[in-house]
């Protein structure tokens, strides 16, 4: 496991210990505003390390969980081309054991003295989007961003535990998530009355914020990146 001082690990409520990337702004050191950075299906892998410090470059503190801590060796990674091999951990996942990997993240977070605790936001990408939501229905946190969420119509019954506003980002192209499966996220979100944007970009494809993906879309995931900015920075 690569740049192993980045790494701490999380005591999680039902026992287990989960390791999470960490990411700092070099040129603040106080009143930081924190995001929890949530996985894509294939861990917190170099892809999603290199997310963490681009948006600590942007100046927040950033913890990015290995969600696959139970049934998966400390830094592990996916391979992009085996999708077969990532699926026992993602369907071992519980909502659970998500809601306590949230919530010993969130601990961390506010046990550091450097931490804005009134600005803590989640973001998550594919597997995370979902888990973002699920996030911000369940922590106090000031917003939260989802990509390209599946089957997050799994968790619109927690619409009305939103505690921040939300962002959703959807690919036009995407052929793995359903339009009436964003139909019942964000009318539920809408029957609870919570603030959010809804954004779908026509020319982009499930996972195009991944720079070492097929379906990477620079144009879109620069375009989605200023929004997120903008979004978390109000």
């Amino acid at each position: 496991m690569e740049n192993q001082q980045n790494y701490v690990s999380m005591h999680v409520a039902d026992g287990s210990n989960m390791a999470g990337y960490t990411a700092f702004p070099q040129n603040k050191t106080t009143d930081l505003p924190a995001i929890i950075l949530l996985q894509e299906a294939f861990g917190v892998n170099h892809h999603m390390r290199n997310v963490a410090d681009r948006f600590a470059k942007d100046g927040y503190a950033v913890i990015a969980p290995e969600l696959f801590h139970r049934t998966a060796p400390v830094g592990f990674e996916g391979a992009y081309n085996d999708f077969p091999a990532v699926m026992p951990h993602m369907q071992a996942l519980t909502t659970d054991g998500l809601i306590a990997d949230l919530n010993a993240c969130y601990q961390w977070l506010t046990e550091q003295d450097n931490i804005d605790n009134s600005k803590i936001f989640s973001i998550g990408y594919c597997l995370g989007a979902r888990v973002s939501f699920l996030a911000n229905a369940t922590l106090p946190l000031k917003a939260g961003v989802s990509y390209y969420g599946g089957s997050m119509d799994q968790y619109a019954d927690k619409a009305a535990n939103l505690h921040g506003k939300h962002l959703f980002f959807w690919g036009g192209l995407d052929k793995h998530i359903k339009q009436e499966n964003i139909d019942t996220v964000i009318s539920s979100v809408e029957a609870a009355g919570k603030d959010y944007i809804n954004v779908k970009i026509s020319y982009a494809d499930h996972g195009f914020n991944c720079d070492e993906k097929p379906s990477y879309n620079k144009v879109a995931a620069k375009e989605a990146l200023a929004l997120t900015l903008a979004f978390i920075n109000q």
